[in-house]
């Protein structure tokens, strides 16, 4: 593995991601909004590990922005081992009941823009015939409650397209993995976790990632035990689940 892309390179999954990767003498390519940011990350990581780290902005919200982006990508280093999708947008489920543009920012943001990616991605990859698609979902899209379901929905929707992109290049040996974190501390969830052993550092899910790219895993819940915990949350008939306050 010698060249990866991580789109979201700003969120604390993808930042302790670009760590683990350059710390393995990967080369990046680091996009997002925050340039200063990225530009910062991407100074810090060839100094420390020796690495060549490109920059470049990508916005979920601009579709002109979008329609470019993988082949921009590609002519700044001419070839990919794979792409890391992982970035989101999760607004108050209460503020999204009463305002729908709030619903489709979030959706562009977490499904379609996505989705745009992803099939530039695997049009590369399904040629080249080799390489990884990964993109985070969520242990929120594997069943809907009350306090956070149409956030649900849009990472649902992602597992459901992963799965639909995975049985499309099964026999092109491109590997794609569904990364479903339970409650990690990140700056989209600060102020909406209270401590607990259930929230796990970002450097913890990026390391369970790293593992799970190199072993062409397909379905990834991290920490490990939230594959445990919503086997029993799917379980729970629909009858009482809808009466569970959470």
């Amino acid at each position: 593995m010698k060249q990866v892309l991580i789109v979201g390179a700003t969120s604390g999954i993808s930042k302790a991601l670009a760590y683990h990767f350059a710390s393995k003498h990967v080369n990046l390519i680091l996009a997002g909004r925050d340039m200063e940011e990225i530009n910062r990350l991407g100074t810090d990581l060839e100094i420390r590990y020796g690495i060549h780290a490109n920059t470049i902005y990508f916005d979920a919200l601009k579709e002109e922005n979008i329609s470019s982006f993988f082949e921009r990508c590609l002519q700044l280093t001419g070839d990919l081992d794979g792409i890391i999708v992982s970035y989101g947008l999760m607004h108050d489920q209460k503020e999204m009941e009463q305002n729908r543009s709030s619903i489709r920012e979030m959706i562009n943001v977490n499904f379609t823009s996505v989705v745009y990616i992803l099939e530039e991605a695997a049009r590369f990859f399904e040629k080249k015939q080799k390489g990884f698609i990964c993109a985070i979902s969520s242990v929120a899209g594997d069943r809907g409650r009350r306090n956070n379901y149409i956030y649900g929905a849009s990472k649902g929707a992602i597992t459901v397209y992963l799965q639909g992109l995975r049985n499309r290049l099964a026999h092109s040996k491109v590997n794609v993995l569904t990364v479903k974190p339970g409650f990690v501390d990140t700056k989209m969830t600060y102020g909406l976790l209270k401590p607990s052993i259930l929230v796990a550092p970002p450097q913890t899910i990026a390391a369970s990632i790293y593992k799970s790219i190199l072993k062409k895993k397909e379905i990834l819940y991290t920490p490990w035990y939230w594959f445990y915990i919503m086997q029993v949350i799917r379980m729970v008939p629909e009858k009482l689940f809808k009466f569970i306050k959470w």
